[in-house]
């Protein structure tokens, strides 16, 4: 028989035929490597057992005890047979509790010595429900640290836990190591068999923890050496030099920027001065006065001779942004198109034609800028706005239209700086961290369901004045099951409300294109006074006249996202509020709501989220373009970032020892992390 290898199929593992197998590719797992990648979510403990008398109400615990009593069998009613037995170990009885199971009479023999694992009910009577049980003398399941997979339907723990077991001997002696050992020895990492062997089935606690320290370490440490020769090779790129003032572009501004924004344009104009690539981020608050950043280097390229592409996530965003640079450059000779998806087919080949020949200076759009049959003239700087919505390769896409163009990128979501610096390792980041003098502070409440008489009485004293409201739900229509608010079905409740219907404006991302302008251009033209939304107006919407922002279910929304929709209000001179409505009656969520209350930072709202939910709340692995990771974690393994990101720079700096088999195995796992291809020099 040949000898399984890691890149084999499942299949070579006894009772893994074509049907389990189909099962078991619904989890992502085809070949054995893909087994063993596939780490457990959690861990249960069975290693100790607890005396009977020692017990507490609903703990999950291992029983070592003796069965007292035959197992008695009652059928409570049709498809209900509640089988039990009674277990003593001297301190006590225990009453173990199977509910149809057939077959428990042929397993227990009264007199005879078991482990039970199980969790423990003291009222009304003193159970164990449905335990796993064995012989002391015959434990595979107890009587040690047991990992707790991601299972799938066909594929029970058992089953995957004995595959694992099973590839782990197929393979051991196979598996090879992809960090050099000099690196291994700076950073204390054991060596990856052990750190395999003891992911999937730990020795002790103190073993799984070496184990998950080797594997995240070396997850992350791909990762950022991936990006930072990424970087290293984008700085390398030679870009065109864009050697125009912008002093002509403050000039015409009707304000004076921020010092903040004044900061970031200096290190853009430093950036696209010189013959290397920029790639940057401009990271910033809602309100602090990104575009305009933008705009001065859209006008330096514009002015050098080259022209820009500018995207946005959607087409409401991408006409804003269209709107706003329009003027901006209307007293400079630029000229600017919009392209979207939308636009009729006579239009979009007169549009394409433009930016063909180079008349067009400035093209706004969505991912319709990606399409083929887009052809820059001379493409000299590529924007995009919201990066989390927009994946590495989108981006590539996109600066592939020219030759190295510089690449500018922002993002309304405020990171904190050290993350940012982390996350956008293939990008230098700017931070703009002052908002124009002026904006009002935004008055906001946390309250639950019985204050809506009171909101909608307010909503409606508002809106007699003159003002309008953004009312945001999570979904789009009616669930069976869930409770979350729905805006189809809110529109009804609205109405019966006394709120009249044809001052009520519905958007979500079902809409098409077009019937999305034309709701958003008749509440920015105060034709709506109510737009019942889901979070598709969380960026570019842009209403002065919009007051409250009130937001159903706000419990299950994070702090950042809340912060990104509070931004449409407060945009004009009025008084504006956002109103967090919860139907949650915990007080954990009601606590978590009232950081918005205190908080009007983006920068400390996002720590907050950080420390409560992850990174995940504003980086979307899939939308994004980071890899999913399997073991590591962008938030608890902070301290271990911080690590890989030394060791990644000093290995592509050559301060580790590093043979050409070496290098090559950590090629091929950056290959397989990220999905493409990626050289280290």
């Amino acid at each position: 028989m040949t000898t399984p290898e890691l890149t084999s199929s499942i299949t070579v593992l006894s009772g893994v035929g074509e049907k389990r197998a189909a099962a078991f590719s619904r989890l992502g797992i085809v070949t054995l490597a893909d087994l063993l990648s596939h780490y457990p979510r959690a861990y249960e403990n069975r290693e100790n057992c607890k005396k009977i008398i020692e017990l507490s109400h609903e703990e999950t615990v291992s029983v070592r005890g003796v069965v007292s009593s035959s197992v008695k069998t009652n059928i409570i009613r049709k498809n209900l047979r509640v089988s039990t037995v009674k277990v003593s170990d001297g301190t006590g009885f225990l009453e173990m509790v199977w509910f149809n199971n057939r077959f428990i009479e042929n397993r227990l023999k009264k007199g005879e010595t078991y482990v039970f694992y199980g969790k423990v009910q003291l009222t009304p009577k003193k159970q164990m429900h449905t335990p796993i049980f064995e012989r002391p003398e015959e434990q595979k399941q107890l009587g040690r640290i047991m990992p707790i997979y991601p299972l799938t339907e066909g594929i029970t723990a058992s089953i995957l836990t004995d595959c694992v077991a099973r590839a782990l001997d197929a393979c051991r002696g196979q598996i090879k190591e992809s960090l050099p050992a000099a690196l291994r020895n700076a950073f204390k990492l054991c060596e990856i068999n052990f750190a395999l062997e003891n992911i999937h089935f730990p020795a002790n606690e103190e073993a799984y923890r070496i184990a998950r320290r080797r594997l995240a370490f070396e997850e992350l440490f791909l990762f950022q050496t991936a990006l930072f020769s990424l970087k290293k090779r984008q700085n390398s790129s030679h870009a065109p030099r864009l050697s125009a003032d912008m002093q002509p572009f403050l000039n015409s501004l009707p304000f004076t920027p921020t010092g903040a924004q004044r900061r970031v344009m200096d290190e853009i104009g430093r950036d696209v001065s010189n013959s290397n690539m920029m790639n940057r981020l401009i990271c910033g608050d809602v309100g602090s006065g990104k575009t305009v950043v933008a705009a001065a280097a859209v006008y330096m390229a514009v002015k050098s001779g080259f022209q820009v592409a500018f995207m946005a996530p959607t087409e409401i965003l991408a006409a804003q942004h269209y709107n706003t640079l329009q003027k901006l450059f209307a007293p400079h000779n630029i000229t600017v198109e919009l392209l979207s998806g939308s636009l009729p087919a006579r239009q979009k080949r007169e549009t394409l034609a433009r930016i063909q020949d180079g008349t067009t200076h400035l093209v706004v759009g969505t991912h319709a800028l990606l399409s083929d049959d887009v052809a820059f003239n001379k493409l000299g700087l590529a924007v995009t706005d919201e990066q989390h919505r927009f994946g590495v390769e989108q981006r590539r896409l996109l600066t592939d239209k020219g030759e190295n163009p510089h690449v500018l990128v922002m993002s309304a979501t405020p990171i904190p700086r050290t993350l940012a610096l982390i996350i956008y390792g293939d990008l230098d980041v700017s931070v703009i961290d002052e908002l124009p003098p002026g904006r009002q502070k935004i008055d906001t409440f946390a309250v639950g369901e019985s204050y809506r008489k009171r909101i909608y009485d307010f909503l409606k004293k508002e809106i007699s004045q003159g003002r309008q409201a953004y009312i945001v739900c999570p979904l789009v229509e009616e669930s069976d099951v869930t409770e979350l608010q729905s805006v189809t079905a809110y529109i009804k409740k609205l109405e019966q409300s006394g709120f009249p219907a044809a001052s009520i404006g519905i958007l979500h991302g079902k809409l098409k294109g077009a019937e999305k302008d034309a709701v958003m251009s008749a509440f920015k033209e105060g034709r709506l006074s109510l737009l019942v939304a889901t979070t598709v107006i969380e960026v570019g919407v842009d209403v002065p006249n919009a007051t409250i922002m009130l937001i159903e279910n706000a419990e299950r929304f994070g702090l950042s996202q809340l912060h990104q929709l509070r931004g449409r209000v407060g945009r004009g001179s009025h008084k504006s509020y956002c109103i967090l409505l919860s139907q949650s009656s915990q007080n954990a969520a009601m606590a978590r709501l009232s950081v918005m209350k205190k908080e009007s930072d983006g920068f400390k709202i996002a720590e907050e989220d950080l420390k409560q939910r992850g990174p995940g709340e504003f980086f979307g692995t899939r939308q994004h373009g980071l890899p999913a990771f399997r073991i590591a974690s962008l938030y608890t393994d902070m301290a271990l970032l911080e690590q890989t990101t030394k060791a990644a720079r000093d290995f592509l700096n050559q301060r580790f020892p590093c043979s050409d088999v070496e290098k090559k195995l950590i090629t091929e796992k950056i290959d397989a992390l990220f999905n493409n291809h990626v050289t280290i020099n």
